[in-house]
């Protein structure tokens, strides 16, 4: 079924574009692909560009590195293999105190979430995701 808000209309503002043209670019984190799939539908649905996707902490930090001054936002998992997102989080703001990075999180891990908010985590969104809670808080975080 295709909600209201899933259809185009004429000069409906387009959440992902940039106020100077493009697309605010967004790097999404997670070691579940169906979640990196979601969250790249939702975005995409509202105009962002999924710049790239990582499947662990430590691949999420080198493509962020790789990509430096050009993500806007990131979405980053917890509970991850290899690095798991506080590490992956802190060594992303080490290299950039400015990072816009949204953590996502199943339910029941609010001590892990309230460490990331602490540690320099712009918001969170919770497992399973809400497309508008996703967007009112990805919007929120970059200031839209």
């Amino acid at each position: 079924m295709i909600a209201k808000t899933d259809i185009p209309v004429g000069d409906k503002v387009i959440l992902g574009a940039k106020p100077g043209g493009g697309a605010y670019r967004v790097l999404v984190v997670d070691d579940s692909m169906f979640i990196a799939k979601q969250l790249g539908q939702i975005l995409a649905s509202e105009g962002f560009e999924v710049a790239d996707t990582a499947g662990d902490g430590a691949h999420g930090v080198e493509k962020y590195k790789a990509a430096a001054g050009s993500i806007d936002l990131v979405t980053m998992d917890i509970t991850m293999p290899v690095m798991d997102g506080v590490t992956a989080l802190e060594k992303i703001l080490e290299f950039d105190k400015e990072a816009k990075v949204i953590m996502v999180s199943a339910l029941g891990k609010e001590d892990v979430v309230k460490k990331c908010l602490l540690t320099g985590a712009k918001s969170y969104i919770v497992k399973p995701l809400d497309r508008k809670k996703v967007l009112e808080r990805v919007a929120s975080v970059l200031g839209l």
